[in-house]
């Protein structure tokens, strides 16, 4: 973003229109994908699930040329609280999704870690809470990823904290920041999944400034929110009950989140990435559009570009 004022640049990403895997008939298309990013009035996007997109990249940069966007960052995933064995395992995906992502001039890797329990059974696959040995063994696989991605490849390491992952709690945030290398991870924060586990994503920006590198701007809907924790829900069980909503209709206060933002006065991405699979191909793009204008409206140095 070297040649972006200090400014908050929103944009958009697959998810925001129902996309969770490379390839699923219940997903839009990926051309009506990048259509209606630029009918919505965005310029810049993510990568989604590596696959989703064309991989090959004279293809997907014409493909972007065309509708003129540009690419802020890339996914992946990995649980390196599992052990040493777990990095070769999380490496290869992530140099492919890294190797894209530079080559569309992206400067940023949104990384998330696994998820303790099964999205669609709800049947725990491993501890809920993670032993001191794995909280050091995620600290350190994640300051080796990050110290590769920007090595080879010149990305930074932006950590999603995520529903149903051992990293969601306020505290759980904050033990990773206090145990990881500055240089090599800071924060992708997520202000719906921030919500979700009863963080304060303004408290987080104003306590660790230096650590918000990146921004998933979501709400959850409060009421929804109560019912996932009164009845124990899985992540994929509250998104089909509609946990994170269209803004202004939920929490956290996007004004507030965006004023403190602003206030760190350097150039910073807030990605629009509204949990919606499955979704009719022609709801995402009103969705988008009227999120858009409402976040635009939030703070006086938020733009598109």
């Amino acid at each position: 973003m070297s040649d972006i004022e200090n400014k908050l640049i929103i944009g958009t990403a697959p998810d925001s229109w129902g996309v969770w895997f490379a390839d699923d008939p219940k997903q839009t298309p990926w051309e009506r994908f990048l259509d209606e990013v630029a009918e919505a009035g965005y310029k810049w996007i993510e990568l989604g699930p590596y696959g989703y997109l064309p991989s090959d990249p004279s293809r997907l940069a014409d493909e972007l040329k065309a509708r003129d966007l540009q690419v802020s960052a890339g996914t992946v995933f990995t649980a390196f609280h599992r052990g040493r064995d777990q990095w070769e395992e999380a490496w290869e995906p992530a140099r492919r999704v890294a190797e894209l992502t530079a080559a569309m001039g992206g400067e940023h890797i949104v990384v998330i870690p696994a998820m303790w329990r099964d999205d669609v059974t709800g049947e725990a696959v491993e501890n809920e809470v993670l032993s001191p040995e794995q909280w050091d063994s995620l600290f350190t696989g994640h300051d080796e990823l990050g110290r590769r991605l920007g090595e080879q490849f010149g990305l930074k390491q932006q950590f999603h904290s995520h529903a149903d992952s051992h990293v969601l709690t306020q505290a759980d945030i904050v033990r990773l920041l206090e145990n990881t290398d500055p240089e090599l991870l800071n924060l992708c924060l997520d202000t719906g999944h921030a919500e979700y586990g009863g963080a304060s994503s303004v408290d987080l920006i104003r306590k660790y400034p230096e650590r918000i590198g990146y921004l998933h701007l979501k709400q959850v809907d409060p009421d929804v929110l109560a019912k996932v924790r009164a009845e124990n829900l899985t992540f994929a069980a509250a998104n089909a009950a509609g946990v994170m909503t269209e803004p202004p209709a939920g929490l956290p206060d996007l004004r507030e989140v965006i004023e403190a933002v602003e206030a760190l006065d350097r150039p910073i991405f807030g990605i629009v990435e509204q949990d919606m699979y499955p979704i009719a191909f022609d709801v995402p793009l009103p969705i988008a559009t009227r999120t858009r204008n409402y976040l635009l409206s939030c703070g006086s140095r938020t733009r598109v570009s």
